[in-house]
């Protein structure tokens, strides 16, 4: 087959007949998801999303009707009952259950339900007698399901961890009777679907482990009760219980429908609900109890047992509306399941086979199988990438480029160390090992030793296009791949059964077939060939000049504008006023250019004389603020609190006036904070030689930020070098890559990336600690003088380094062996780097 052909989206459809849910896809996605516009989502795994009708048919309805609390008997708490038990029929026929058969017991999440099932179950303590209990888990387990044996430990409880492949490798026929005997109850709970690799666990083993046909239950005597973790399965599979029996099954709504948030359910089978002992009872979990006494005697009904205080019926209520939106726009589980696969599938089949030009791999996907089947597969893909020489490139890289592209990834390990240990080898020492060296679940800390930490995952939802699968293979291409690009021939011969590559690829680029060659998409990507000569070297002309202080910027506002200054006062928590002001969002949230451009065009300027901060924008009237507030002032300070970089501040409301100007301006309402002359911010990670007690403004991470001129420079001609024609962006001048870069002190007169190595330096009287290298994000693709959005200098820059990608260096003001007159910096000052000791 002509492999043009295969690129082609009709293609697509030929050989995968289970593409959307109609003709009319495309004006679904326009009518329900025109929010995504412009967006790659592929994070499905961790929420999927909500289509507008529902929440507009939601909200009509809450507008119409009078809900009450549903524990008292008036006609809006009866309207909230009612409704509520409809929603539950409704949950369980979704699993093609009933009532007789199965109880829904709503909780906040799936983690609410395991926990309830964890304080709950009839754990037996090991005597000398007698064996105890056994809470068994299968290692590719979710957090919240290993976390189970931090409740079980203390109790006498035996927790097994259990491989995949024990649980059918070890089977072995139960012996008839024992049970009679033996009634130790035991827990076994395994994922209906890995959520790290997607991989769909036999719905069997429900069944072969109740009867004890199946490892661990075939080793231990007792009745062994099974939970079923689908939270990954239903949101975009079918499950009927008919088929697997399971005792407890938690889920979570917001991952099957986007909304409502904060909602889960466990639906607990009826003939296993009465070894379910509380402790706890809260208001509505009562039949009756005796305040004086000792007395309490539970409700009869196992939902109103189990659910303490009044359930968030509102958000219950959504749920009808969230299953009537599902199954108009897309038929049903059947056809969402079908739909994602068949993306999943093809996006595995082209990663998988796309090469560097000189034929090493680009991807390390982490899969058993080879998503054969639908039944067998789930919609995630979980993988690595890597470069020309087989080394992996770390998560946060991959992460913070898909950003740049504004696709919607997951890194790290997703929950899930058990799945994330086996796939990438890391070994228990690892793990401790990488603990000491600073990495913790949830940071962006990738490689170790030069070994992943973590991957990266992509995952479908019903909503899903193949345009995102287009998109993400594309970004791969353009941002990973060595040209030329290649694609492994076995892996094409795969291709050629089921799917195609990118129509937005092969639209552009030719790719000739040649019988045991590889097929080469030359113009693919542009290498990075870049001489270095005339930059860094130490008889270059350009660097024989004095290292210098060429500019000093500070910005007022955090986000905002910069503000370019000649003799500058060093304050106590950095250069005066740099970043002593921020803007927050109608809920509080501090804005930055990652969210809202536009903040760049916001202009402050600083007048000490007249003790002002002014606010400038094209088109704005100037207004000002006071830059300090004198002793009868401050009485009228609105004290508030806000997060900067995880740290929590104490700030003052700036007035009415400052957040009506920039709600004009940026469009959404806001308001103008600044850090409270009460409060003080110490410094995360105080380094050598620094300030006994280092303080810091509404920066990031540090006093001050400083970069080179030549590593500008050189940036800029890996920029030209790429001639990247597909984003026709202009090349950029050296002051706009600056600008980009946000930096307070710009030195000349130095080596490209010299400044990486150095441990201190003294600014004219002022000395200076390195305190650490600056990491980089799509922030800096922001013009600082348009408010416009390119992908670079941020490609450039990750093409060249290696590991995180940074640019610049973090500097606190070291402390002074002897008491001295307040310091100013000024722009043509002499600077005496001291280098890092070998």
């Amino acid at each position: 087959m002509d492999f043009q052909k295969l690129c082609t989206f009709e293609t697509f459809k030929h050989v995968w007949k289970h593409y959307s849910y109609g003709e009319n896809f495309a004006d679904m996605i326009e009518q329900e998801f025109k929010r995504t516009k412009g967006i790659t989502y592929l994070d499905h795994a961790a929420t999927t999303l909500y289509p507008e009708s529902l929440i507009r048919e939601y909200s009509q309805d809450i507008s119409r009707n009078v809900y009450g609390n549903p524990h008292s008997h008036s006609p809006s708490s009866r309207l909230t009952h009612d409704t509520i038990e409809r929603v539950r029929y409704r949950v369980l026929q979704h699993f093609n259950v009933t009532p007789e058969e199965y109880s829904v017991i709503f909780t906040s999440g799936c983690t609410a339900a395991l926990k309830l099932v964890a304080e709950s179950f009839p754990w037996w303590p090991q005597t000398e007698g007698e064996a105890g209990s056994h809470f068994c888990y299968l290692t590719d387990s979710h957090t919240s399901v290993v976390g189970i044996r931090g409740l079980t430990s203390g109790r006498g409880v035996v927790a097994m961890p259990v491989s995949p492949q024990e649980v059918e490798n070890r089977a072995k026929a139960a012996a008839q009777g024992e049970d009679v005997v033996c009634q130790t109850p035991h827990l076994f709970c395994y994922p209906a679907q890995s959520n790290f690799s997607g991989r769909k666990y036999p719905l069997s083993h429900v069944k072969g482990i109740q009867s004890r046909r199946l490892y661990p239950a075939c080793d231990h005597q007792g009745r062994w009760f099974v939970l079923l973790d689908a939270a990954s399965l239903v949101s975009c599979s079918p499950l009927n219980l008919q088929d697997c029996p399971a005792d407890f099954i938690p889920i979570s709504f917001y991952k099957m429908f986007g909304f409502p948030t904060g909602l889960g359910a466990l639906l607990v089978h009826n003939d296993t609900a009465g070894i379910l002992k509380k402790t706890y009872f809260g208001g509505g979990t009562a039949a009756a109890y005796l305040s004086g006494d000792d007395y309490f005697v539970p409700a009869l009904n196992i939902s109103d047992r189990f659910e303490d205080g009044t359930v968030s019926f509102l958000d219950i209520i959504a749920l009808n509306h969230s299953f009537n939106a599902l199954y108009r726009i897309t038929g049903g589980m059947h056809n969402i399941q079908q739909h994602t696969f068949g993306l999943a599938r093809y996006t595995y089949m082209l990663l998988s086979s796309l090469c560097h030009g000189n034929g090493r791999p680009v991807a390390l996907i982490y899969t058993e199988g080879q998503f054969e089947s639908p039944s067998t597969q789930g919609a995630i893909l979980n993988f690595n990438l890597m470069d020309s020489h087989g080394q992996i490139i770390g998560y946060s890289q991959v992460d913070r480029m898909a950003s740049l592209y504004n696709i919607h990834v997951r890194t790290g390990c997703f929950c899930n160390t058990g799945a994330c240990h086996f796939f990438l080898g890391i070994t228990n020492q690892q793990t401790r090992k990488n603990l000491q060296a600073g990495h913790v679940c949830g940071d962006r800390i990738d490689l170790v030793d030069g070994q992943p930490t973590g991957s990266v995952r992509v995952s479908f939802g019903y909503m899903s296009t193949f345009e995102d699968c287009q998109k993400f293979l594309n970004f791969v291409a353009q941002c990973f791949i060595e040209k030329p690009v290649t694609v492994d021939q076995d892996k094409l011969e795969k291709l050629k059964t089921f799917t195609a590559a990118p129509q937005s690829v092969c639209a552009h680029h030719q790719i000739k077939i040649s019988n045991g060659e590889k097929y080469q998409m030359d113009e693919w990507v542009k290498p990075i060939e870049v001489s270095l000569r005339g930059f860094g070297h130490k008889n270059s002309n350009s660097y024989r000049e004095a290292h210098t202080l060429t500019n000093i910027y500070i910005y007022p506002i955090k986000s905002c504008g910069a503000y370019e200054v000649h003799d500058w006062p060093v304050g106590p928590l950095g250069l005066l006023y740099d970043r002593g002001w921020m803007v927050v969002n109608g809920n509080g949230v501090c804005l930055s250019q990652k969210r809202e451009q536009r903040l760049c065009l916001i202009h402050p300027q600083v007048q000490l004389p007249s003790n002002k901060l002014l606010l400038q924008a094209s088109g704005m009237d100037t207004i000002s603020v006071p830059l300090e507030k004198n002793t009868q002032m401050r009485t009228s300070y609105q004290v508030c609190q806000s997060k900067v970089c995880g740290d929590r501040v104490e700030t003052v409301d700036c007035g009415d006036e400052a957040a009506s100007w920039l709600s004009d301006f940026l469009g959404q309402p806001c308001r103008l904070i600044r850090l409270s002359p009460d409060f003080t911010r110490e410094m995360k990670k105080r380094p050598s030689g620094a300030a006994t007690s280092t303080s810091l403004s509404l920066v990031n991470e540090a006093q001050y930020l400083m970069i080179n001129r030549a590593s500008v420079e050189l940036i800029q001609k890996l920029m030209s070098s790429r001639e990247d024609d597909s984003e026709g962006d202009q090349i950029l001048d050296t002051q706009n890559v600056i600008s980009r870069f946000r930096a307070n002190l710009v030195i000349a007169g130095v080596e490209p990336f010299e400044e990486d190595n150095w441990s201190h330096l003294i600014i004219g009287n002022t000395r200076f600690v390195v305190t650490g290298l600056c990491g980089r994000c799509h922030m800096v693709g922001v013009d600082q003088e348009t408010g416009t959005r390119t992908k670079e200098p941020l490609m450039s820059l990750s093409a060249f380094r290696t590991g995180k990608v940074t640019f610049g260096v973090y500097l606190t003001r070291q402390l002074p062996e002897s008491t001295t007159p307040p310091s100013v910096l000024s722009a043509g000052s002499l600077i005496q780097p001291q280098q890092h000791s070998s």
